[in-house]
Parts: C-alpha cells; structure tokens; sequence
C-alpha cells in the first residue's frame, strides 16, 4: 500500500516530497516524476536524472494526513514514519492559497480525495 500511496501523491503536481535528517534536507518537487519499485527500493524519480529519491520500503512503517495551522493558512501534508514515530519523509501540498491568500478548493478536493481513500493513518 505505500507504494500505492506514494504513486498517488507524485500524480499530483506541486507537491513537495522532502526528507531530511540534522544535517541535511532534500527537496523534490513532484511535477512529471515516475516512481517504481525494486525489492524492498521505491524509487522517486529518473535514477540517471538531475533529482531523485530512493525510499526503503521496509523502515516506513505508517502514514498520516496532517493539516496543520499556520500563522497565516493550513499548511496540508502526508507524513512518513518509522517504528519509532520518527520522520522519514513527509510529502507537502503547495500552492493550496492563491494571491489573496484564499484556499484553492480544487487542490483541496486533491488532498482530501487522497485522504478518503487511505484513511487519516495508515499502518503499513
């Protein structure tokens, strides 16, 4: 199933898949990405292109829809997490509020479409 959820969340343009640890972040946008898998490997992106992600499949353990406040807006996102509860990867939706800081429902009705169908929290 998350190599499903991840297939779902690339399809969708403006999403920002970053992971990071202390002492470095990676930020990939989502826009006309390809993502396979291979054994326990998912990989996100061209492998010979200028950006791409490899994902051990075996150490994400659960997934959760999270709409957090902002100063300002509800930042939308899906979070990755290892046994401990600690971060891997988080997948973010941009581009949810236009000029007047207003919510674009159609890249809403994206995020919450996506979270329909996997539920809030997914255990993998």
């Amino acid at each position: 199933m998350l190599f499903e959820l991840l297939s779902d969340i690339i399809k969708v343009d403006d999403v920002l898949l970053i992971t990071k640890n202390i002492g470095a972040t990676c930020e990939i946008r989502s826009n006309h990405l390809t993502i396979r898998q291979k054994e326990k490997w998912i990989t996100i992106g061209d492998n010979d292109g200028p950006a791409h992600m490899h994902i051990n499949s075996e150490m994400i353990k659960s997934a959760e829809f999270i709409q957090e406040q902002r100063p300002d807006k509800i930042s939308f996102s899906v979070r990755f997490f290892d046994e401990n509860d600690e971060r891997i990867m988080a997948a973010f939706f941009t581009k949810m509020y236009d000029e007047s800081k207003n919510l674009v429902h159609v890249r809403k009705d994206l995020y919450d479409s996506l979270q329909n169908k996997y539920s809030s929290k997914i255990k993998f």
